[in-house]
This record gives structure tokens, C-alpha cells and sequence, in this order.
């Protein structure tokens, strides 16, 4: 079956009920090819090419699925790579149809048939044991320190090559300075992160003694603990603030989901597998900053659902929580007055995979002084998605160049939005525009506003 004939192949969800126990291509069984999706897809809206749109990509799915498309198909692999598994088709979906798992199995079927990208294999190799990231988060935090990035990156401006953007969205992670708010050195941050990790200490001083402390331990992740102490930092004492006692969780690593996007289904198991080893002991809640590893934590059940370690596996993904759920349960309590102007752009993943829409929004809204301005288009991909922007560059910059038109016209002091990934990309997209705008984690305001 040629890739042409199966785009006009569309048969209403006729998949044969012996295939059980699909590995995630299940999920497409309730699409009826109704197009609503169309308009919610990032790629979509950049090619208007069917095949680039969650209702053309099912169509080529069920045809691999099937075995009427070989997995070397280079059709097939073209518009599968271009998708950015931002999931915004399931949340406008009316069938219900779970787009992203079948995304996944159909990478995992991929795999073994065409090598990963040279540049993405390095990645996945050093994001697999924390030993490998020491080093490289240690030059790139010296490396961003001493301003070389940003200057470059503001000397290349907007049609910078891929290397600029690289090196803008390592500026783009840095901590907030008193232009914006109080902030912290990353330093600092990152001794508190570490503190916190090592022996469960926290920053105390907002969880007042008249208050009851409820415990809960913190997912680190991989480039949030490298590049993104301050984040962690702000976490602590936002979570503190509101009777909230982070502590760590020794034995914790990359929660996998860059490997689960690239196919690499075995390295996303055994880094799951490693997680819930260290999160099993208790059973308090999982505060996570980082809204792409709170979607995979969220997913450990089914991704082992056939292991020994299954049952531990369901309990940790049902304590998972992103950190604006917590902190919107417990108040959060007021802060001091920030007079920002701040332009929330929604996370995919924790918008459309894990349906967190209202938290982060009561935690801005905790900000005496802040106004929040509207920003079109902010359930859409910013054209991050994780790796995405390392082996489709141009898809990447097409889909954020809409985000920086829209951020544009909002005019903002600051993007808040709660993710490592898109707070680099817009972070990166705002400094190559030349906008005054920075992007910043919601968690990092409320903590400038509790400090002020």
C-alpha cells in the first residue's frame, strides 16, 4: 500500500476487536475523520497539507498498524516526524480519541528500521544516567554565565542558524534578575534544589508554625535540575509559603518521555521502572514543575502496565501533580503586589495531557498588581516539543514564529508558562525577535512575589 492510497483510505474506525492489546493504536479507534482536529493542529495550520493533520497522520497510523504501510516508508516517517505530539487534537477531539499513544507505538514501530538522528542519540544517551548530565550541565551553566550566549544570539537576531537558536535557548534559561523581581542567583538555587533532594530540608520560612505541614516530594527531572535550578528553588518556597514540606526522592531520574517520543520504547521503560522504584516508598504527593514529565509520570501505569512492577507503577503515576495544582489547592495565599503585565501561554502537555487548565491561573491570579493580559493561541505548540527543534529546525521555527506574533500583539512583560521546553523556545524566540518580553515559570512569580 503506496503512502497516496492510504491517505484515501479512510475507513470509521473498522479496526478488527481481535487486535487487543494494541500497544496504544487503540486509541484511534473512536475517529470518524470529522476534521474537527484540523484547526487545533500546529503543523496544519503551517503546510495545509492533510497528511500533516492529526486526521490524515490516523489514516497513515492504521495503515502501519494494518502492515499495508512498511515502517520504512519514507512518506510515513516524514509526516510522523513533522508532528510535534502537541496532543491539541484531543482536546477538540468530540470522539475521544487519544492521539499520542498511538503516536508513540507508531515511533516505537519505526525505530527499528531507520537509526535516530546522530544529534538526537547523543542527547538521549546523556539524559539517561544522571552521571553523563554532570558535566554538561556544569559547562552550560558556566557557559551561560558569563553572557557569551545571549550576546551571540542577540548579535545574530531573528534569522539566526540553528547553532544561534541553540545558543538562545541556553540563555533563555537563566534566572530572573531584579528587572523583573527579586530573584535568586541559580547558584543558590540550585544548592536549595540539591539540599532538598539530599536530605528533605526546605525552605521554611513561609509554612508558618501555626500552620499544618503536609509533605510532598519533589520530581527533579533532567535538564529542570540542570539548566532550571531556580525553578526548583521557587517551588520550595512557593510550596513552603503555603504549608506545603518538599523534600526529595534519592535514586530519581530522567522521567523518559524524550526517549517515549523518539521510539526509544525500552530506554523510556527502564528509566520508568528506575522513578517509581524511588517514588514507591511513600505515598505523598509528587509536586513536578516541569509539565512534560508530569504527563509521562502521569502515563507510568500503562507504559508498565505488563510489568512486575505494574501495581507500584499505577500508584505513583496516580500521586503525580503538576506544582500549580498543589499550590491552587492549598490557597495559594496572597503574595505582594508585582505590577507585570504577564501573558499566560498554556504548556501542551499539561493542558491537552494531563487537562490542567484553571491552577496555573489561580496562581497568577494570587499576584496583587499582576494583570493578565490574553494571548491568542495559547493552547497551541509554541514548536518546542522536547527535542523537536534540534531535528525539525524549520517545522520549529515556523510554528513559534505565530506564537511571536501573537506574544507581539499582546505585548507583555512576561510569558508565563510551565514547562523546560517551551521556556526555552519562547524564552529564545523572544531574545532573536528583539522583544522586551522574557518568559518565565508561573511558580517563579509567585515565589518573586512572596520574597518582594
Amino acid at each position: 500500500m503506496t503512502l497516496d492510497s492510504a491517505l484515501s483510505h479512510t475507513p470509521l474506525a473498522d479496526a478488527p476487536a481481535s487486535l487487543a492489546g494494541r500497544h496504544g493504536f487503540e486509541g484511534l479507534d473512536p475517529c470518524v475523520h470529522c476534521g474537527f482536529c484540523l484547526p487545533a493542529c500546529p503543523t496544519y495550520q503551517v503546510t495545509s497539507d492533510e497528511a500533516d493533520s492529526p486526521r490524515g497522520r490516523i489514516v497513515l497510523m492504521r495503515a502501519l498498524e494494518r502492515g499495508e504501510l512498511p515502517a520504512g516508508d519514507e512518506g510515513l516517517q516524514l509526516h510522523l516526524d513533522r508532528c510535534l505530539g502537541c496532543r491539541g487534537c484531543e482536546s477538540v477531539c468530540p470522539s475521544g480519541v487519544l492521539f499520542g499513544p498511538a503516536l508513540e507505538a507508531a515511533r516505537a514501530r519505526i525505530a527499528p528500521v531507520r537509526p535516530l538522528p546522530p544529534a538526537l542519540r547523543a542527547a538521549l544517551w546523556v539524559l539517561a544516567r544522571p552521571e553523563r548530565q554532570t558535566l554538561v550541565w556544569f559547562f552550560s551553566r558556566l557557559f551561560r554565565w558569563t553572557g557569551i550566549p545571549a550576546w551571540l544570539a542577540r548579535a545574530a537576531g531573528r534569522e539566526a542558524p540553528i547553532a544561534g537558536r541553540m545558543l538562545a535557548m541556553l540563555a533563555a534559561t537563566r534566572s530572573g534578575t531584579g528587572a523583573r523581581g527579586p530573584g535568586t542567583g541559580n547558584a543558590g538555587a540550585r544548592r536549595a534544589a540539591a539540599s532538598a533532594r539530599a536530605s528533605g530540608a526546605q525552605d521554611a520560612q513561609g509554612a508558618q508554625a501555626a500552620q499544618h505541614i503536609e509533605p510532598a516530594a519533589l520530581f527533579t527531572g533532567c535538564v529542570m535540575d540542570g539548566l532550571f535550578g531556580h525553578v526548583h528553588q521557587a517551588t520550595i518556597e512557593a510550596c513552603a509559603a503555603n504549608g506545603i514540606a518538599v523534600r526529595g526522592a534519592p535514586g530519581q531520574v530522567c522521567c523518559g518521555a524524550l526517549a517515549a517520543h523518539a521510539g526509544a520504547h525500552d530506554l523510556a521503560r527502564d528509566l520508568a521502572r528506575e522513578n517509581v522504584r524511588a517514588f514507591a516508598r511513600d505515598d505523598t504527593p509528587i509536586v513536578v514543575n516541569s509539565a512534560g514529565c508530569g504527563a509521562m509520570l502521569r502515563s507510568y501505569g500503562e507504559l508498565l502496565s505488563d510489568d512486575p512492577c505494574a501495581a507500584d507503577a499505577r500508584r505513583v503515576a496516580a500521586r503525580v501533580r503538576d506544582v500549580t495544582e498543589v499550590l491552587a489547592a492549598a490557597g495559594p495565599r496572597s503574595g505582594n503586589p508585582l505590577q507585570l503585565r504577564v501573558a499566560y501561554d498554556a504548556p501542551c502537555h499539561l493542558l491537552h495531557a494531563q487537562k490542567v487548565a484553571a491552577a496555573p491561573l489561580a496562581v497568577l491570579a494570587a499576584i496583587p498588581g499582576l494583570t493578565l493580559v490574553p494571548l491568542e493561541g495559547s493552547e497551541r505548540c509554541c514548536g518546542s516539543a522536547g527535542l523537536y527543534s534540534l531535528v525539525e529546525p524549520g517545522m520549529s521555527q515556523e510554528v513559534l514564529d505565530i506564537k511571536l506574533d501573537a506574544i507581539r500583539a499582546a505585548s507583555p512583560d512576561v510569558v508565563a508558562t510551565g514547562n523546560p521546553g517551551c521556556l526555552m523556545q519562547i524564552g529564545a524566540g523572544l531574545l532573536l525577535d528583539g522583544q522586551r518580553a522574557e518568559a518565565r515559570h508561573p511558580v517563579e512569580l509567585l515565589a518573586w512575589s512572596y520574597r518582594a
